[in-house]
């Protein structure tokens, strides 16, 4: 029970603690709460509490969290408690376990970064954010002694936007504390305290050289009418706090990351101000900053011509020492209009519509920008998102072709909804939802005129899975088209939220297809990674990006293909067979080869490799030999999968020992991180040989492995031989069986990824997941060849002896 410890050291008929008997409560991933409490127990100290696993993980932090990143605090795990512990407060009895005065100092939601956070705990170093009141931004939990009794962690802040010379001693302003001590006391002795305000915060942050945490803004549907606004440019480019001390000039983006270097030419137009010292706040655009401009922005900076750059500046929240976040916005514009008037080119004023908001929002989105920015005239200037900030986005329309329609409910007149479809491949249509609002009554009654009595149950469309209320609608062919507001894609891949524009008597269905597009992608809003919130779009980017690199890996080979329709959180499954749809939808197809079954995935093309990624496979598994001759291996893979208890640096020094006996047998090696918690280790075999000599071959080499260190490894697939041990898994090499591709993403939080390295580097690699989709192509970026050369040309095969 994950609760016993914490039973057995209390007496619940004398303590007011809860229990944990009470059912617990459902969570979802994003949802995880924390809380920071004061205990004034024999030793004064804070108990530090993630959710996770239906319990609060648990640490004693005895000087309690620092706001200051070179700052690392011990912090002891301790036995988990109950999630509602979270809400406790009160006075435990001295006569029990941590008997004292117990206060709520911080509460709010927690989400780990990276990775799965069971993983990381196991692995000891958690690295998250926090959203509290009190406690924001990244931190970090590293295990620094896996005692069996009290491990003990480090507790440390990130170096962000929320980093600062504060203590949590600081912020005691507003905690209950025990009658027999007052505040005063209660702060660290000889430190200045800074209460958790506006005004104490403002006053700690005055003339620092650490960037303020922007204000944001909330997206909404449209913009706010009435008096008391004003209206912004939405600019399309990177948000940047300038802070200049002593006439020197630091960049910062949103995140806090020091940016200076990246755009020198915009540090020196800010210099150029001649202030000794203020904060800025804007926007760094390239051209008129469109939206159209921003990949002109981007290849600025990928040259290194940030003198092509301008920055529009928008607030000031600082200026000669004087703090102004607490003035009025109208004050703050004004005052930064005068600072930069007939000032230096390189940076400009962010003027203010003289408009309404919609007419404001008309003419931005007609000049090609993405929208407008609403900002309260009265507004303070406070981190964060806020009400008083609203940033309103142009409404995308585009066009479908109408393939049915439901019934009216209620009091609706004519026809209920459209059902609309989007073209998909070369002749196919695919259902992308439905549209009923926004239609006139005038315009139902034609449709009603024109569909009545038309119509079949049986979609004439692909329909996705997992849509609903559909079964009592009626379905034609493709043909007329309209127009209609589009919000994006769910996760299903029907449109959010869509409204009727206007019908397009003047195009056919097929007037949608383009003739030019072999494969198009569908639904590029769809979040497949939730935690990192990567979508369909940038996995298709990804592998476009890679294809060179990428498609020899799995060129001409039987595939194994991992899909995720609904996103790795969903129903992921592994399909050794290709579908219709998959076969139907390019003019290039993924191919079979005769001597395989008929529906076996083969690519041979990068339209094939788009064609599986347009249907969600995120992972992809070739065999060890080619598609012409599947009898015949052409390379083996010894896969180490570690314990999860066992350091990196012994899968490490396996993959080094298995290179090392391979090497005895006359056989080169190489290594690839596996986009998991182990490695591959990859055989090369030119000519190839039977698996009836390359599965043999793989047994005998793994059982002489576990022969000459039978403590460390394990060639039994049982897990429970593998406790302390690496399993090296030889079973891939079979007639059918498959390991990742390098190069291939895998289905797991963070979007990490099979990389394969020189021997030289696999010292300098500290995990098999620490390559991913965000990190992946700098590196792939500086290569001039593979990281395994020309390795398919390498003559070596199997020894026979007689």
């Amino acid at each position: 029970m994950a609760l016993e410890a914490y039973r057995k050291k209390r007496s619940f008929s004398k303590t007011p603690e809860p229990d944990g008997l009470a059912m617990r409560r459902k969570r979802a991933a994003r949802d995880l709460s924390f809380v920071v409490q004061l205990h004034h127990a024999s030793h004064r100290h804070y108990d530090f509490r993630l959710e996770l696993g239906g319990v609060l993980k648990s640490w004693a932090v005895p000087k309690g969290p620092s706001f200051d990143p070179s700052v690392k605090r011990m912090a002891v795990e301790v036995e988990d408690h109950p999630l509602d512990y979270a809400g406790f407060e009160g006075k435990i009895p001295h006569d029990q376990y941590g008997g004292g005065h117990v206060a709520v100092f911080d509460a709010g939601t927690w989400t780990p970064i990276g990775g799965d956070a069971f993983e990381m705990v196991e692995k000891g170093h958690l690295k998250f954010d926090l959203h509290g009141e009190r406690l924001k931004g990244q931190w970090h939990l590293v295990r620094t002694r896996k005692s069996a009794t009290k491990p003990q962690w480090l507790l440390f802040k990130s170096d962000d936007a929320w980093a600062g010379p504060i203590e949590a001693d600081d912020l005691l302003e507003g905690v209950t504390l025990p009658d027999a001590v007052d505040l005063a006391r209660a702060r660290r002795p000889g430190k200045r305290s800074a209460l958790h305000s506006n005004k104490a915060v403002s006053a700690k942050r005055k003339r620092s050289s650490s960037p303020p945490a922007p204000m944001l803004a909330r997206l909404v549907d449209r913009p706010p009418v009435g008096s008391g606004w004003i209206h912004e440019i939405k600019w399309d480019g990177y948000r940047i706090v300038a802070i200049l001390r002593h006439g020197k000039a630091r960049l910062y983006s949103r995140n806090g990351l020091d940016w200076s270097t990246k755009m020198p030419a915009v540090v020196e137009a800010v210099e150029a101000l001649n202030i000794d010292d203020a904060i800025l706040d804007g926007e760094v655009i390239a051209g008129k900053g469109t939206r159209e401009d921003f990949n002109a922005l981007q290849a600025a900076l990928k040259a290194g011509r940030s003198d092509a750059l301008v920055y529009m500046a928008f607030d000031l929240l600082e200026v000669d020492g004087e703090d102004l976040r607490e003035l009025p916005l109208s004050v703050r514009k004004a005052r930064l209009k005068a600072l930069l008037d007939g000032r230096n080119g390189g940076v400009g004023f962010t003027q203010v519509a003289k408009s309404s908001a919609d007419r404001a929002l008309q003419i931005a989105v007609n000049a090609g920008y993405e929208g407008i920015i609403s900002k309260r005239e009265d507004s303070r200037y406070m981190a964060g998102r806020s009400e008083d900030w609203l940033k309103t986005k142009a409404i995308a329309s585009d066009e479908f072709a109408i393939v049915g329609y439901t019934h009216p409910k209620g009091g609706r007149k004519g026809i209920g909804a459209l059902l609309l479809a989007t073209p998909e491949g070369k002749s196919g249509w695919r259902y992308v939802g439905r549209v009923g609002s926004g239609i006139s009554d005038d315009v139902l009654s034609a449709f009603a005129r024109t569909l009545d009595g038309h119509g079949t149950p049986r979609p004439t469309v692909r329909v996705p899975e997992n849509d609903t209320d559909l079964s009592k609608a009626l379905w034609i062919p493709p043909e007329g088209v309209v127009e209609v507001y589009v919000r994006g894609f769910g996760g299903n891949g029907l449109l959010r939220q869509a409204s009727f524009k206007t019908v397009r008597p003047d195009k056919r269905a097929e007037d949608l297809r383009s003739p030019d597009v072999a494969v198009s992608l569908s639904s590029p809003e769809k979040i497949l990674f939730p935690e990192s919130g990567i979508t369909k779009q940038q996995v298709w980017d990804y592998y476009n990006a890679v294809m060179d690199w990428f498609l020899p890996e799995i060129e001409g080979r039987p595939l194994s293909l991992v899909r995720c329709p609904g996103g790795i959180d969903g129903n992921c499954f592994f399909q050794k067979h290709a579908t219709a749809d998959m076969r139907s939808a390019s003019a290039k197809p993924p191919k079979t080869s005769a001597s395989l079954d008929a529906d076996t995935p083969v690519v041979h093309s990068e339209d094939d490799v788009r064609i599986l990624v347009q249907f969600n496979t995120l992972e992809f598994h070739p065999w060890g030999a080619r598609a012409e001759s599947p009898e015949h291996a052409d390379g083996l893979v010894f896969d180490l999968d570690p314990d999860p208890g066992l350091p990196w640096k012994e899968v490490v020094r396996a993959a080094r020992e298995v290179h090392d006996n391979l090497r005895k047998a006359s056989l080169a090696s190489f290594v690839r991180t596996s986009g998991g918690k182990g490695l591959h280790v990859f055989v090369p075999l030119n000519p190839p040989v039977p698996w009836s000599d390359a599965k043999p071959f793989a047994e005998a080499f793994a059982k002489t492995m576990v022969a000459l260190h039978p403590d460390r490894y394990t060639a039994t697939a049982n897990k429970a031989k593998r406790t302390g041990r690496i399993f090296i898994d030889w079973l891939r090499n079979g007639r059918g069986s498959t390991s990742v591709a390098s190069f291939s993403l895998r289905a797991r939080a963070g979007a990490p990824l099979a990389m394969p390295l020189a021997w030289s580097e696999l010292g300098r690699t500290e995990g098999g997941d620490v390559f991913n989709l965000a990190n992946a192509l700098p590196r792939m970026a500086a290569w001039s060849t593979h990281p395994w050369g020309d390795y398919r040309a390498l003559k070596q095969t199997l020894r026979h002896s007689d």
